[in-house]
């Protein structure tokens, strides 16, 4: 029997984080709305008519709105690994809706799921999309062959999430052997994957944003409140010393610049189409042939 893989993520504590984050979500997730603002733009050229959208890590749903009303005629359904996110979601909507009678509502199917094992069929949905969630699972190819299961042929894979170089400054604070941020996966190997998992034609690219912060304690803040804290199983588990906190904290503030604390922030964008296949599910090849014009 093959021994189960390595985790490095704790999908528990995720959970938690997210669960302990979920009131104030919105108030802090400037990123993840800048993100998903630009991730939006992107779809201005592409030329898709999906019968279903996927949000994947959809979060309190910031995003299915514009979905919604871009694709008009498409069913968006919104799914999460957190119920609590979920649940201040709908909540928050519902008190939009209470004080704008006029806002339209949405019924919008909303499904507390772990990415990498969805309850959809295959080939069930036209574009998967999935704004920064890829760095809170442990296995983002299993991700992909779960996209790459539910699309159907000519579907769209569209995702961003953060490469290497973010929170740098956060990990230059610490010097005690821990993990203090998450794992993050070069935009190159994410490429790798895409082929792997049979996408066609992905098309990867990064930038990188900086945030500022009044100081330490307000980045601390910040990721605590929109539930970004370190999860993985490498972290420390109990609480930091005094003197440790201190020193790190120092080291973090002789990082500021012009009174702001800059913190690096790499963002990493993808997309592919799901293509023909070119197997059978017993590992027979596809030959396609394409019949001949008639002769003039």
């Amino acid at each position: 029997m093959q021994a189960p893989a390595q985790q490095f993520i704790d999908q528990r504590q995720v959970r938690r984080n997210f669960a302990r984050a979920a009131a104030t979500y919105d108030d802090v997730a400037v990123l993840q709305r800048e993100v998903g603002s630009r991730m939006l733009e992107r779809l201005d050229y592409v030329r898709l008519a999906p019968a279903a959208v996927l949000d994947l890590g959809c979060g309190t749903g910031a995003a299915l709105t514009a979905l919604a009303e871009r694709y008009g005629k498409a069913r968006v359904i919104g799914a999460d690994l957190s119920e609590a996110m979920l649940r201040a979601g709908v909540a928050q909507r519902s008190r939009l809706r209470w004080l704008l009678p006029f806002v339209r509502g949405q019924k919008t199917p909303l499904v507390a799921a772990d990415a990498a094992h969805l309850p959809f069929r295959a080939q069930s949905i036209g574009l998967c999309w999935s704004n920064l969630m890829l760095h809170w699972v442990d296995d983002p190819l299993q991700v992909f062959r779960e996209a790459q299961r539910l699309l159907e042929v000519g579907g769209l894979l569209m995702f961003s999430t953060l490469g290497p170089d973010t929170l740098r400054e956060l990990r230059a604070a610490f010097r005690d052997g821990y993990l203090h941020t998450q794992r993050f996966t070069d935009m190159h190997d994410y490429g790798d994957m895409l082929v792997e998992c049979g996408f066609s034609d992905p098309v990867m690219d990064a930038e990188r944003l900086t945030m500022t912060y009044a100081g330490f304690d307000e980045l601390i803040a910040d990721l605590r409140r929109s539930g970004a804290r370190c999860a993985m199983r490498a972290r420390r588990h109990a609480l930091m010393g005094r003197d440790a906190w201190a020193a790190a904290r120092a080291r973090a503030l002789a990082q500021m610049r012009d009174g702001r604390l800059p913190v690096t922030v790499e963002v990493i964008y993808g997309h592919a189409w799901k293509a023909p296949p070119t197997k059978t599910a017993d590992g027979r090849a596809i030959v396609r042939f394409e019949p001949r014009p008639p002769a003039r």
